[in-house]
């Protein structure tokens, strides 16, 4: 093996941009490695990882080969029959190829293949001393990194994320001459912007983030990350709560810093009575702070900072963040009271002057509609129906208040405190926050069985009016969020164990969905007529269409889009394709028992007769594809013949009344567990009895045989879908 020696590469800036800077970091790494790939330069990852902080992108690797190894070159040229004369004399092909390699057409080599033998140009090729190389792979590896809002400085033609101030290039402990944005390579790194203002002597790749350190720079983000964490927790620790840290924050926060240093804030307690989800979206997403909270998850009235130095005078630090978050702080104050003042009848009384979509009205609208259907969803699933209308006729009030304006992530949660504050029950309250739950993947379903009814009830309407007026996603886009709300919808009916008809459902929402769309199109046409009369046109008299009622075909569409959502998603889960498409066949309108099917389907082919039986139940629906006879429901036991087809009759018939209480009672286990008793006698049967027989009364009963035991299987899925092949 050749020699070997640890590398460097950094690139000092200006600051990056924060929210790009883990993936620019890894972009360079990835680049520095398959830049020595390309090359065949050998190297040893071991646990290296991007290095960063704001003002510089890092990569350390434990070795790479000071040198390429050498490569043999082969390279093909003509056949004989092109390359030689009838005399056995070069031809000018053959001549080409050696002046191009080289060489005398007499020292070229041979090799056959399928077409006959050809000459050939070997050739060994030394290898090239790495540090020449790493200048060249250093500029591929930025070339091809994904930098947001490219900058140019100076008088260059060169751009980058952030100006190039410095740069490390180090090949144990030389350094490589090269440069990159017209800086030359030097071993001088720099330290922290205040507290060590001045080079940073690297003496080899192995002293790096050891001298950065007394330079006061964590320049691995891992360390960084955790010391945030660590003195964050004390922090709060030391006021009596606990830290909430998002790993979102903690992400930025990281990249913001190099020295980071905690620091313990505090502000007035008269915010408290603010949404403390509003106060904790404006430390978090405005600047950067870690809440703190005490032992039941409530807000105090403490914030930890992270500053980026170790101040002298930590009282003024302290003092400039909690000036910094006061103003903020009264702005959500003000429009909190504010909202409060004018109350959710007024805020709500105000949807109807918001246009929620052209085609299907105003927001008031949409609420008449998810109250409709939320009061039909209601007592099926238990909950009073009163109550769900009372909460969707006030779910989208908070839309016209002043908090929601400014922190529109608080629609829901804003909706909760002002109905509380409304007087209304903690069961309608609460329930207006949770109709937007999931939020986001990942998120929980609405926890209470109230929340669910809203919650389904107001994507069922999104769903059916986004497609009544025709905003179905096509590729990408998806204006109205239909594929995250048809995912959501499925999880709450699921995931809450609700035992409801979906197609009904569907058809319930897409119905008034398109009675909306029809209203719209009469009075925009109404409004037409009046204004063309008003300047004088004649106009015919109009003629009044019926409200279109029910599209069949629309409603199963409906049902695809949502069915092909909790395809992705449970392939995401971990389920394959084909245990989905076994229960999809049979198109279930209660997505529960769709979920009960499919985990019966992951036990069943857990069973060693799972494969056999479902590779018969292909070839018994091929066979009844097939069949151009009617058969018949039932099976005539004097027309059964062969002692294999009464056996299997006797055993499926038997199945059959096994099986009856379990297929009611939903528990597809016990009857997939039950038909599988069937293997042997569906196995003699294939094997001895011929079904398409001459004898048409036989043909049919053999026929209505395996329809009998086809439909107790399909009764539960197509298992079909299991067979392989």
């Amino acid at each position: 093996m050749s020699a070997q020696k640890p590398l460097l590469i950094e690139l000092g800036t200006e600051e990056l941009p924060v929210k790009a800077l883990p993936e620019l970091a890894q972009a360079l790494f990835d680049g520095m490695l398959a830049g020595l790939d390309k090359r065949g330069i050998a190297y040893e990852r071991g646990h290296a990882r991007p290095l960063y902080t704001p003002r510089r992108l890092a990569v350390r690797l434990p070795t790479v080969a000071l040198r390429q190894p050498d490569r043999q070159s082969e390279v093909l040229g003509p056949y004989l029959n092109i390359a030689l004369d009838g005399n056995g004399q070069p031809t000018p092909a053959l001549r080409g190829f050696a002046a191009k390699a080289g060489v005398e057409w007499n020292a070229l080599g041979r090799v056959s293949d399928a077409k006959g033998e050809r000459f050939v140009h070997r050739a060994s090729i030394a290898g090239v001393d790495t540090a020449s190389l790493l200048p060249e792979i250093v500029r591929e590896a930025i070339a091809a990194m994904p930098i947001p809002k490219p900058m140019r400085w100076g008088d260059h033609d060169f751009a980058f994320a952030r100006p190039l101030h410095w740069l490390v290039l180090l090949l144990g402990d030389q350094v490589i001459d090269g440069e990159v944005f017209g800086i030359r390579a030097d071993r001088m790194s720099r330290g922290h912007r205040f507290h060590f203002a001045k080079p940073v002597w690297i003496g080899s790749p192995d002293d790096y983030v050891e001298a950065l350190r007394q330079a006061k720079v964590l320049v691995d983000p891992i360390e960084r990350s955790a010391s945030i964490r660590t003195q964050v927790e004390a922090a709060a620790a030391a006021v009596g709560g606990h830290a909430r840290i998002s790993e979102d924050n903690l992400q930025q926060v990281n990249a913001l810093t190099e020295w980071p240093r905690a620091i313990t804030c505090s502000f007035e307690q008269a915010f408290l009575r603010v949404p403390q989800e509003a106060l904790i979206s404006t430390m978090e997403a405005n600047q950067k702070f870690f809440p703190v909270l005490d032992g039941e998850g409530r807000l105090s009235a403490h914030f930890i900072a992270i500053a980026n130095i170790e101040s002298r005078d930590e009282t003024q630090v302290r003092q400039g963040y909690e000036r910094v978050i006061r103003p903020r702080f009264a702005d959500a104050a003000f429009f909190f009271d504010a909202d409060r003042k004018q109350g959710l009848a007024a805020m709500n009384a105000g949807l109807a002057c918001v246009t929620y979509q052209q085609k299907l009205g105003s927001y008031a609208d949409k609420v008449l509609r998810v109250a409709a259907l939320a009061e039909t969803i209601a007592a099926p699933v238990g909950v009073d129906p009163v109550l769900a209308r009372r909460a969707a006729e006030l779910a989208k009030a908070d839309l016209q208040s002043r908090l929601v304006n400014e922190f529109p992530e608080l629609q829901g949660i804003a909706g909760r405190y002002y109905a509380a504050a409304a007087g209304e029950s903690a069961e309608v309250a609460a329930a207006i926050d949770e109709a937007y739950m999931p939020r986001f993947g990942g998120d929980a379903i609405a926890p209470s069985k109230l929340g669910q009814v809203l919650a389904i009830a107001e994507r069922l309407d999104t769903l059916a009016g986004g497609f009544a007026a025709g905003l179905k996603p096509t590729g990408n886009k998806d204006p109205f969020a239909l594929r995250r709300n048809a995912l959501g919808l499925a999880r709450t009916i699921i995931e809450g164990a609700l035992e409801l008809d979906l197609w009904a459902l569907l058809k319930h929402a897409h119905v008034e969905a398109l009675q909306a769309v029809g209203r719209k199109d009469m009075d925009s046409k109404l409004e037409a007529a009046i204004h063309a009369q008003s300047r004088g046109v004649a106009v015919d008299q109009m003629q009044t269409a019926p409200l279109p009622s029910f599209d069949r075909a629309n409603v199963d569409e409906l049902l695809d889009f949502i069915l092909d959502r909790l395809r992705h998603y449970t392939a995401e889960q971990g389920v394959p394709a084909a245990h989905f498409e076994a229960v999809a066949a049979l198109r279930p309108t209660s997505l529960l028992d769709f979920e009960r099917r499919l985990k019966a389907i992951g036990e069943f082919v857990k069973l060693p007769e799972a494969e056999a039986l479902a590779a018969a139940n292909k070839r018994i629906g091929n066979i009844l594809r097939k069949a151009e006879d009617e058969i018949p429901e039932h099976v005539e036991r004097s027309r059964l013949r062969e002692p294999a087809e009464i056996a299997l009759a006797e055993s499926v018939e038997a199945a059959i009344r096994e099986t009856d209480a379990a297929l009611a009672a939903h528990d597809y286990m016990a009857v997939l567990s039950r038909l599988a008793w069937l293997r042997q006698p569906v196995d003699a049967f294939f094997d001895s009895v011929m079904v398409m027989a001459e004898d048409e009364a036989l043909r049919e009963n053999r026929l209505a045989l395996l329809k009998r035991l086809h439909d107790r299987f399909v009764a539960v899925a197509d298992i079909s879908q299991l067979a392989s092949g």
